[in-house]
């Protein structure tokens, strides 16, 4: 009875809410359009803190205009045939709008078939269903939640990654499913508080992405959905993003009764607008256990100072958690042009990187990369590039839970460390088509016969082999070539429902071994949410 009682209160909460104070998806098929004008310089836009609010995009471009350009307007003689035809390609499910709040209902899916030419050549499929419900009270207090329920069978890399894992990427632990399927189920939600123009605070369950690319080496949303209060200061040209979080460990054992070991994140993100083209943003984060030596330690109250500097206090606690400093720059050349790039420190002697000898605590990441929008003046044509670069074991710790890590998942790039890799990306629309081509091109060092070559961070860095020579690609030399084209129409821009046809072609090369994937699949689907399926 009280579970019920508390499913009806938080349902009725969930159906008094208005839109203003809502996160803008990073999946939305208008992401890129909406994107070039927070670039234009005629704005002082901090575009690489995600997800963006809704409110502050539509201070600069009207989000419900430009759905609007994309309505599909039928006349019927009849007014309920007209009605369906609506919801069906233009509105939410369900809406109201009354005395001064509003909410959205809709429902959530992925039905997908497809086969893997080259591999096993069986069907594979994702069954997936679920719902949206948002909305918000009056112009500052906003609501979000869904729910996924899935059943899929992959293709074998992605099977072999879960197997490894036990995790689908981004989407929760796996349970078997048939003869060769999952079983998973995923939920994320948060509300929003805007109390004045300079603030505003989310309690949520789900992710952050901090950065310009297409890729985050700071923070991405690579990984599962984790518990998070976020604090976002607007003043000036300054936007102060503080995020405190709890992750959880897979790797070490647990109790039954207390669940997944945990630990704690706490980041500071200053993002500074130096003028309307040039952006620079300073990160620090610090991860630690919630169970130390000396027993149950919780949530250390000496991070939770908005405006302190972790590594002193983390020194003066006797070093034992791990911290990272970081930068992103992006700078808008022109109008429809922007280059972008990051640095992470994950631990820096200078003495030992000008020596150039490969030490291995010459834990380092940078990334470089370009975007133009409309290029060769072709409407809606984006192309993007970036290079990705990560030393052996950077984001590992001592303590292996202290990794840089959340549910078996990296919380910056989903391949870890020890590696680089080049990708570009080509996006053209046509009123409700899209197309989309990425090619990947990766290199890393995968461990061999027990030996931590530094790409798993889940591993302690204490168990390096060697002290010196350690340099990127180290261990068994991984090439991979990743190829993705897909075709989408758009049915309805409120929850990117569309249909989808698509091909992926994975190539991976060792000395000693060859696999290739080439997978065609069909989609019928509601896209909110980035899956990396991409490594």
């Amino acid at each position: 009875m009280l579970k019920k009682t508390l499913f009806i209160f938080f349902l009725f909460l969930a159906l008094s809410i208005q839109a203003q104070q809502l996160n803008f998806p990073l999946a939305n098929p208008f992401f890129y359009q909406i994107e070039e004008k927070l670039y234009t310089p005629d704005y002082y836009f901090h575009t690489s803190v995600k997800p963006w609010l809704t409110s502050d995009i539509d201070k600069l471009i009207n989000t419900d205009s430009l759905q609007n350009e994309y309505v599909i307007k039928r006349n019927f003689g009849r007014k309920l045939p007209n009605f369906f035809w609506n919801k069906i390609f233009n509105d939410h499910l369900i809406s109201i709008n009354k005395d001064g709040f509003i909410a959205n209902i809709d429902p959530v899916f992925n039905f997908e078939l497809g086969k893997d030419l080259n591999g096993d050549n069986k069907t594979k499929y994702v069954n997936t269903r679920g719902f949206l419900v948002e909305g918000s009270i009056g112009k500052d207090f906003s609501f979000s939640t869904t729910f996924y329920e899935n059943q899929a069978s992959f293709v074998n890399y992605l099977s072999n990654s879960i197997a490894n894992t036990r995790v689908v990427s981004g989407q929760g632990m796996v349970r078997n499913f048939g003869k060769s399927g999952y079983d998973y189920a995923w939920a994320s939600g948060y509300i929003s508080y805007t109390p004045s123009k300079y603030f505003n605070i989310q309690f949520g369950h789900g992710k952050n992405f901090i950065g310009d690319g297409y890729r985050s080496l700071l923070l991405s949303d690579n990984a599962f959905n984790y518990p998070y209060l976020k604090i976002t200061t607007n003043v000036w040209r300054l936007k102060y993003t503080n995020l405190y979080a709890e992750f959880q460990d897979l790797q070490t054992p647990h109790s039954n009764d207390l669940g997944f070991r945990k630990k704690y994140g706490t980041f500071h993100y200053l993002s500074y607008a130096v003028n309307k083209r040039l952006n620079i943003g300073l990160f620090e984060s610090i991860i630690w256990q919630a169970q130390d030596s000396s027993g149950f330690r919780g949530f250390d109250i000496n991070y939770l100072n908005p405006v302190i500097f972790f590594r002193p206090v983390e020194f003066s606690l006797g070093s034992p958690d791990n911290a990272l400093l970081g930068i992103n720059v992006s700078y808008k050349l022109a109008d429809r042009y922007i280059i972008y790039g990051q640095l992470m420190l994950d631990e820096f002697k200078l003495h030992e990187v000008l020596a150039g000898n490969g030490w291995w605590g010459n834990k380092q990441a940078f990334q470089l990369g370009a975007k133009a929008f409309d290029l060769f003046n072709i409407r809606s044509l984006y192309v993007q590039t970036e290079f990705n670069f990560v030393r052996p074991y950077t984001y590992s710790h001592r303590a292996s839970i202290q990794n840089y890590g959340h549910y078996n998942q990296a919380l910056a790039h989903p391949i870890g460390a020890n590696f680089w890799e080049s990708v570009s990306i080509i996006n053209y629309n046509y009123k409700r088509f899209f197309a989309e081509y990425k090619l990947n091109y990766i290199v890393y060092g995968a461990d061999s016969a027990g030996v931590n070559f530094g790409k798993d961070i889940f591993k302690s860095y204490e168990d390096h082999p060697y002290n010196y020579n350690n340099f990127v690609g180290q261990g068994v030399k991984t090439n991979v070539v990743f190829n993705d084209l897909r075709i989408s129409y758009l049915i309805n821009p409120r929850t990117n429902f569309n249909i989808s046809i698509g091909v992926t072609d994975r190539l991976e090369i060792t000395d000693l071994s060859r696999k290739h994937s080439s997978y065609f699949y069909v989609g019928i689907r509601t896209s909110l949410h980035n899956f990396y399926y991409d490594f």
